[in-house]
């Protein structure tokens, strides 16, 4: 009978990994500072409506704020914040501050991230590398931020831009195959067979056979 290994023993149980459709839900925002700017980005790229309370602004959220691109309650976060929100990031350095709200959305039923304190997380995010629309994430599970940067990194010089484009003329070739009542399996197949030589003619700049090629996947649609 098969063991699993010692350290995989040791991590159990393991986050459940997900990707969340947040566009035109609310967000709230605790901090104000150059960590909490870095974790409006990702948020305000999902389409959410960013609500950040906080004393002050770093000079970046102040200028999103200007823009118009989120909401800004200039004071200390209470517990009555977390209310309606479909997700909240904390990011003070006041851990009492951090807890407190943590504990409001856990008792909301309201996933909660706390910048660099698992204890206080309901979920944690993982460092992300984007190509179009594919995006891999990479997570420790929260053991190790630095280990995830290094691994992005090393994505980051191996995954290049074709494969944000391989993405795109998947999604493409998805489309017209569904069209052509072509099921699952079959999609699936075709979509392998392609994927490889796709690839190829991106990399060698060809892009016009690319697309070419991933048309006739299903022959008699047009794109």
């Amino acid at each position: 009978m098969s063991t699993s290994p010692q350290w995989e023993i040791r991590l159990r149980p393991a986050y459940y990994p997900a990707m969340l459709d947040l566009a035109g839900r609310d967000a709230l925002l605790v901090g104000g500072g150059e960590i909490a700017a870095q974790k409006a980005g990702p948020l305000l790229d999902a389409g959410v409506r960013l609500r950040v309370v906080a004393p002050e602004l770093c000079s970046e959220l102040r200028a999103r704020a200007e823009a118009g691109e989120l909401t800004w309650e200039r004071r200390e976060a209470g517990d009555d914040d977390v209310t309606g929100a479909a997700v909240v990031v904390c990011a003070t350095d006041d851990r009492d501050v951090n807890r407190r709200i943590s504990e409001a959305a856990g008792r909301a039923g309201i996933p909660v991230n706390v910048v660099d304190d698992p204890e206080l997380c309901s979920f944690i995010v993982p460092s992300i590398v984007r190509r179009g629309p594919l995006q891999v994430a990479i997570s420790t599970g929260g053991r190790s931020p630095a280990f995830a940067k290094f691994m992005r990194q090393q994505l980051e010089a191996a995954v290049g831009e074709e494969y944000g484009e391989l993405a795109v003329l998947a999604g493409e070739m998805r489309d017209r195959a569904r069209a052509a009542g072509i099921g699952y399996e079959d999609r699936d197949r075709l979509a392998a067979d392609a994927l490889p030589e796709l690839l190829a003619l991106l990399r060698s700049g060809r892009r016009a056979e690319a697309e070419a090629l991933a048309a006739s996947v299903a022959p008699g649609v047009r794109a």
